[in-house]
């Protein structure tokens, strides 16, 4: 008789952990190698697997001719699924028995002794989950899993034990014991071979650091692998950026101290010779298209410093150029030409037609919540069209800019069903999207205050918007609910409405506290990346109250004589319709450094309620970049308002003061009461503002800038007073003054202190600004 036997211990400890043996297989006999037809197979000990199943899997079939070789063939199928912890086959005759001893099923997996990484986040590093088949190889997978993690966190002396709990059914928890550890911190980062560039600015362009008190809140000083290898990456790209075109990095290493409390990094590189710009030609194989007319579009001039994102650049241009042109494929390919000599790169951008591909579909992953039409309208390809790799990076940026995952990978792979056609992949990570934050601060305008609100910018995995924040200042009290559809009737509308109520104190620029309750509704929508146009209705009741009885005469309801003024005390309703046309060139949205931005705002009221007025605003900002740190900002508005059959209430009017004009306080800088001091507003004003923002040096992750700047405005006067009982010039203020902004992570910091340069003797001024507001 035949036999051979493959024995698996299984022990199951609840303290010393998990010991499993390996799998061995019993000598054959000589004798016992004789070959026979099988004539069949019986299964024995398997309790979830059907016997069929099990013979399934084996390479011997009935009728098959039976040898050690064949034995051992189905022997070892059988461990390779990895569904069982022993398997024994015994020949009789020409019978085969097979028993197996079955892995057990996980009833669930656990982690103790993690305190520093969420569970579900280890949860989503494993292979194994609840209801899958245990086996021994898998969780030491894990087990190594669990421990990258860590690592990637700075955690290096991390321990992880995998136990196991046997429970009835054959049955069993899974349980990772994990002993963290202290933190390993980078030490000393130290470059060897850089001679035209210092240690410093180095380090301040790779996203590892060293150790500093200051980075509590931040994981940027521990060391990661996978972050070593992007700061090579992040150094190639800066000396490339310098005109290096020869740069390399020899070798990065990090050294574990011997107490295993840090690390020690090195980077050693070569950095080359300084490059300039030499030629840069365009040499064109489409038909129809002269390289002149391109020209224009190539970033960077004959005897500049190379710069390897001036070329990445041009490229892109050039594809966008011709494919504007109505060219779907075309292949761009600089050429370079280095002279190693004269240190002189001459480019030259090679156009020809590309090979004709076209979208076979796009597959999207990672989105548990977000439903795939979310991202899918925010695509610039559709399955069928002409491939644009220009087209898949503003696909790329539209979903980033979303806000809704922290990783977005749009890639395109080749087909599976065609040569000629290409599949788009969408890999996402998603984040939260909804915020309930608490906050307290102190303001210039509004005193102490307190803020809570409640967000979700994701509202059902449908890309919807619904926000409900709670104001209490002691110059104001605020509500507001708001809610946002960004893709109304399944177009590029941004429909939503506001529901609010206000109450501000104006007690002390003029005299009275103003309540204001209302809904507005609003449509926007592109017209193209550039020219945005928003739409709104606006009905609300104002009301003026606790107006004082020393303040103005025109604040209690007197009026110019022969005016047809109604009074500015009391109630009145505001049914307005009004639009935004936009023209953005920022470079970024939220921290521009290029660009400009160009916004006209008109409102009409009087289709109903008791306010008649047109109001218009145009303003503008420019951002240009000085150095790599330092943004110089221009901005400019100018704004006008004028009644329709009736004077505009002081309410409607424009103040100049306070943010719009620092130095001064809030309407310090218009028209006010002779007798009282009440501030009126203006019927129209104009304001400016020239602003540096610049690094003071300190480290970036303190999120701690700088900022001078002068402002400058001008402002006309309002309506129904007596022009013998206004204190009013046309003369334009200015100021001048300093600043700090802080990135605070409790939320943004801004301390201006500005003196009034220019202004009359009846203006009302500040030396010091201040707003903080916090979220927690």
């Amino acid at each position: 008789m035949l036999t051979l036997t493959a024995v698996g211990a299984l022990a199951f400890a609840f303290s010393p952990g998990l010991v499993l043996s390996e799998a061995q297989a019993r000598p054959v006999s000589t004798q016992d190698s004789a070959v026979v037809a099988l004539s069949e197979i019986r299964v024995e000990g398997n309790q979830r697997i059907e016997a069929e199943t099990v013979k399934a899997y084996m390479t011997l079939r009935p009728g098959d001719k039976l040898g050690p070789d064949s034995v051992d063939g189905s022997l070892k199928s059988l461990f390779a699924t990895g569904l069982f912890a022993d398997v024994s086959i015994t020949r009789s005759g020409s019978a085969l028995l097979v028993k197996v001893v079955e892995n057990p099923i996980i009833n669930r997996v656990v982690f103790e002794g993690n305190r520093r990484i969420d569970e579900k986040k280890l949860q989503t590093e494993l292979q194994l989950r609840p209801r899958h088949v245990y086996t021994r190889t898998k969780v030491q997978e894990d087990v190594k899993r669990v421990l990258d993690v860590y690592r990637r966190s700075g955690r290096f002396a991390v321990t992880v034990e995998p136990k196991i709990i046997e429970l009835e059914q054959n049955r069993v928890d899974l349980v990772f014991e994990v002993n963290e550890g202290p933190s390993t911190y980078v030490q000393r980062i130290n470059f060897v071979g850089n001679k035209k560039y210092s240690d410093d600015l180095l380090k301040e362009m790779i996203a590892t650091k060293e150790e500093r008190w200051y980075r509590f809140l931040s994981s940027s000083d521990t060391y990661d692998p996978d972050r070593m290898n992007y700061d090579r990456e992040l150094l190639r790209r800066f000396y490339l950026r310098q005109g290096y075109s020869d740069f390399r990095v020899i070798s990065s290493v990090a050294e574990l101290t011997p107490d295993r409390s840090g690390f020690f990094m090195t980077f050693t590189v070569d950095e080359g010779e300084r490059y300039t710009f030499g030629e840069q030609k365009i040499e064109i194989a489409l038909p129809d298209m002269d390289a002149v007319d391109l020209s224009s579009v190539i970033v960077g001039q004959k005897g500049d410093w190379y710069n390897a994102d001036y070329v990445e650049e041009t490229v892109q241009a050039l594809t966008d150029a011709v494919g504007a042109l109505g060219y779907a494929f075309v292949d761009v390919r600089p050429r370079v030409k280095r002279d190693r000599k004269s240190r002189i790169i001459d480019i030259v951008y090679e156009i020809q037609e590309g090979p004709r591909v076209y979208v076979d579909r796009i597959d999207i992953s990672g989105n548990m919540r977000t439903l795939d039409s979310v991202l899918r309208r925010e695509m610039q390809l559709v399955e069928g069209d002409a491939f644009n790799s220009a087209r898949l990076r503003r696909s790329r940026d539209k979903i980033r800019n979303l806000g809704f995952f922290e990783k977005v990978e749009v890639t395109n792979v080749p087909s599976e069903t065609a040569p000629d056609q290409t599949t788009v992949k969408v890999d996402v990570r998603e984040r939260s999207t909804g915020s309930l934050m608490f906050g307290v601060g102190w303001s210039s305008s509004d005193g102490a205050l307190f803020n809570t609100s409640l967000s979700e910018r994701n509202l059902l995995g449908k890309g919807q918007d619904v926000r409900l924040s709670l104001t209490a200042a002691e110059r104001k009290q605020e509500v507001e609910l708001g809610f946002t559809e960004p893709y109304f009737l399944d177009r590029p509308l941004a429909a939503g409405f506001d529901v609010f109520a206000r109450e501000r104190d104006r007690q002390r620029e003029s005299s009275y506290d103003i309540k204001e309750m209302g809904v507005g509704l609003r449509l926007g929508f592109d017209y193209d990346e550039h020219w945005r146009q928003g739409l709104r209705y606006t009905i609300s009741e104002t009301e003026i109250t606790k107006v004082k009885a020393t303040a103005s005469r025109y604040l209690r309801g007197a009026r110019q004589s022969g005016s047809a003024s109604r009074i500015n005390e009391g109630k009145s309703v505001l049914s307005m319709v009004g639009q935004t046309l936009s023209y953005d060139r920022r470079d970024n949205v939220i921290e521009p450094k290029e660009g400009y931005i160009v916004r006209l705002s008109t409102d009409v009221a009087g289709a109903g309620g008791s306010e008649k007025f047109v109001r218009g605003a145009l303003d503008a900002q420019q951002y240009i970049s000085v150095t790599d740190d330092a943004v110089l900002m221009q901005q400019g508005m100018i704004g006008a308002v004028e009644g329709l059959g009736q004077d505009v209430r002081f309410v409607r009017n424009y103040y100049l003061g306070g943010d719009n004009l620092r130095g001064f306080k809030y309407g310090g800088a218009g028209p006010r009461d002779k007798l009282t001091g009440d501030s009126f507003g203006a019927k129209w004003i104009a304001a400016g503002t020239t602003e540096l923002r610049f690094p003071l040096g300190l480290p970036e992750e303190l999120g701690i800038s700088a900022k001078s700047f002068v402002d400058y405005g001008i402002s006309g006067e309002p309506d129904g007073v007596l022009a013998s009982e206004v204190n009013k010039s046309s003369k334009a203020r200015v100021s001048a003054g300093v600043g700090l902004v802080w990135k605070s992570p409790m939320g943004p910091v801004s301390i201006d202190l500005a003196q009034a340069l220019v202004k009359e003797n009846y203006d009302k001024t500040e030396f010091f600004r201040f707003n903080f507001g916090t979220r927690f």
